[in-house]
This record gives C-alpha cells, structure tokens and sequence, in this order.
C-alpha cells in the first residue's frame, strides 16, 4: 500500500513538474514575441523620425569613436535586418542598411549603442570581459546539452543515477549565466549611447527621449531571454531534487 502510494505520488510530481515547464515555456515564448514585436514597431515608428543634425548611423558611430578616442574600430554595414552588433575580435562596428545609411533616431540610437560595446572593449568594461570568456564555453555546451539532459532525465528516471543530469544541468547554467552577464553590458552600453548623444548635441530632447525609449525595448529582448533561462535551468534542477526526502 504504501509502495502504491509513493508511486502515485511519484506520478502527480512527475506530471506537476511538465505543466511547470510548459507553462515557462509558453510564457518565456509569449514574452520573448510581445517584446520583439514592440521592438519592430518602435524601430518602424522611429525610423520615420529623421534627425535635426541630419547625421546617418554611420556619421554618428564614426564621430562617437573619434570623441572617446577610438581609432581602431572601423564602422561597416552588414545585411538584414536588426543585424547590428559590435565584433570584439576584429574590432568592427557592424550596422545593418537601414541603420548605416538612414539619418532617423532609430539608426543614431543603435549606432551609439553599438559603439558603446566598442567603448566598453576599449575601457576592458569587467562585464564585457566576463560575458567574451564566457563565449567559447557557451559554444561548446550549446551543442551538447539538450542532448546531455534528455539523456539525463531519462537515466535518472529509470535507474536514479544523477551524474548525468548534473552534468547537463551544469552546461545549461553556463547559457544562464551568460544571460544574466549580458545584462548589465547591454544597459551599460545604452546608458553610454544616450549620454554622448546628449553630450554631443546628435538629438534634441524629444529626440533623446525616442532613442531611450528605442533602446529600452532592445534591452527587454535580453531580460527575457535572462529569465527564460532561469527558469528552465530551475525546472532541470527541480527534476534532479525531486524525492529526495
């Protein structure tokens, strides 16, 4: 009887810890859509505002490097859309067409904050440096650990050997970490995007005021993707601490 017991039991936390997980999942992919979604908008609505100054994303990143006393960065324009990003190993701003060649608030707000990952390479911002050791590892485990945990979750239930769901949930907290890492240098370089383009006179004060908006909705984009990590890294762990009494 009480052997029934514990295997019902046993069961209904088996099937409690599944509807825990596709609720984060589900909420994690609903936040991660309304979150893009509001991003593409505002680019859409911001791209429609062109700047006083006149100056394209490419002036306002090349002035910006040349303000901090950059002069090993060299700003090139890339594919797609949403595509900016600042590459630490051959030290090049990279800007997709519509942000390289426009003149809107849109394009100034992603290009100064583009180069301010630039800036923090060059100042050796700890975060950035944190996040850059992190990446080789991330790349690693990526490949691996869904398959690692599968095969964990599976071990463990038939036999109870944790090894290798520890070793899963280890490669997995590298991801979450390099999540949480990510924060502070994506508002860090938003937060020296929008005060140089105060400082330097780029945009007025109504135009400041979108690009902070602008790039608040990017940094979102991070937030949840932090938070969806940690919650599934929690249910793995959940997984691996279930009956221990």
């Amino acid at each position: 009887m009480i052997v029934k017991k514990h295997f019902f039991r046993h069961k209904s936390l088996q099937k409690n810890k599944r509807m825990i997980y596709w609720i984060i999942t589900g909420v994690a992919m609903l936040a991660s859509q309304f979150v893009g979604s509001m991003l593409q908008r505002r680019f859409r609505e911001y791209s429609t505002i062109y700047l006083e100054t006149g100056m394209t994303g490419r002036e306002v990143a090349e002035k910006m490097l040349r303000d901090n006393g950059i002069t090993d960065v060299e700003v090139m324009s890339v594919g797609g859309q949403l595509t900016d990003h600042y590459n630490p190993r051959n030290k090049t701003v990279n800007l997709s067409e519509v942000v390289y060649n426009e003149s809107h608030v849109g394009a100034a707000a992603v290009a100064a904050h583009e180069v301010g990952h630039a800036v923090q390479h060059a100042k050796a911002y700890p975060f950035l440096q944190m996040r850059s050791s992190l990446v080789p590892i991330v790349n690693l485990s990526a490949n691996w650990v869904q398959y690692v945990l599968m095969a964990g979750i599976g071990i463990y239930a038939a036999s109870q050997n944790t090894i290798v769901l520890m070793i899963g949930i280890a490669l997995f907290s590298f991801s979450t970490l390099f999540s949480f890492v990510t924060l502070p240098v994506e508002f860090d370089a938003s937060s020296r995007a929008l005060k140089w383009l105060q400082a330097a006179n780029i945009t007025n004060s109504t135009e400041l005021g979108k690009a902070k908006n602008a790039l608040w909705w990017a940094a979102m984009t991070y937030v949840v993707a932090a938070l969806a990590s940690l919650g599934q890294l929690l249910y793995y762990v959940s997984i691996l601490l279930q009956n221990r009494d």
